[in-house]
């Protein structure tokens, strides 16, 4: 298993995008539109193969079901609200809820691990999982911002068990501490300093 990307959730792909790029001080890529959920979505290369990602709900596109990353009851300001990563195991790693469902966004394909209700796994604690059927996925061709990512936390009163659930990661940037519900944080070293999402 290895980290992939991390997802900011919105109310608005521009609110989210300017929340971003005023944290990081720098700017996100064209990204797309997922018909499937009807959202659509910015990027930026992050060092180490990794990528963020900001995506909320596309207001001119219809979802036939309940969108991902829980982006139907999204509320309040940006956040972190996913982490995402590629298991060796694609199948053995649907756990929580998650079910595959086939994606493709222009030339990307992939299969993703989605919840049918929409919501996340743990409440964003145990990862989002996806299995690329390419060989250029967003983290290897983006441009490197400059950005790289120091540490992410996962925060969750079952913190032991989720991480002995993906003991295969073996990130040391990955810690996952105890709390009384589920968070993310993610730091990451940019051109003018140290900066937590």
């Amino acid at each position: 298993m290895r980290l992939d990307h991390l997802a900011i959730g919105a109310q608005t792909l521009q609110e989210g995008v300017a929340w971003a790029e005023a944290k990081l001080g720098v700017s996100f890529q064209a990204g797309g539109t997922h018909a499937r959920f009807a959202t659509h979505n910015r990027l930026l290369g992050v060092a180490d193969g990794l990528y963020l990602e900001v995506i909320a709900a596309d207001p001119d596109a219809t979802c036939e079901g309940p969108r991902w990353f829980g982006l139907d009851t999204f509320s309040g300001p940006p956040r972190l609200v996913n982490w995402i990563c590629e298991p060796a195991d694609f199948d053995a790693a649907l756990r929580h809820g998650l079910e595959k469902v086939p994606m493709r966004r222009d030339a990307l394909k992939w299969d993703m691990g989605v919840r049918p209700d929409g919501t996340l796994p743990l409440g964003g604690a145990y990862p989002t999982v996806l299995k690329w059927h390419t060989s250029s996925p967003p983290g290897r061709s983006l441009p490197n911002s400059g950005i790289a990512l120091h540490r992410l936390v996962i925060e969750h009163p079952h913190a032991a068990d989720i991480q002995a659930e993906v003991a295969e990661l073996n990130d040391p940037r990955v810690e996952f501490h105890v709390a009384a519900a589920p968070n993310l944080r993610a730091t990451f070293d940019t051109p003018t300093g140290r900066v937590t999402l």
